[in-house]
């Protein structure tokens, strides 16, 4: 995961990128609802197990989304970025 940000409606947007070649495939979606979007270079399966990844930890995504709109004091606490390296 590279990065996670708290909306005003109560959602978090997650989005996922993976170093490919020069550049980077890359899939965004919104915490509760996992609807994938912006996707480019994850096959289905990859984005089955970042699905079930991003389920598993959601809770601890809420946290870190929420630490980050609290701002840069909160924020220091914990990570800005949970990095993930796929499978």
């Amino acid at each position: 995961m590279n990065s996670a940000y708290a909306r005003d409606d109560g959602t978090v947007r997650v989005a996922v990128e993976r170093p490919v070649g020069p550049g980077f495939d890359h899939a965004e979606c919104f915490l509760p609802a996992v609807n994938w979007f912006n996707v480019e270079g994850f096959s289905t399966d990859d984005l089955d197990f970042l699905t079930e990844f991003v389920r598993s930890n959601a809770s601890f995504i809420f946290e870190l989304a929420e630490r980050q709109k609290a701002g840069p004091a909160v924020s220091a606490l914990a990570p800005d970025v949970l990095l993930l390296n796929g499978k």
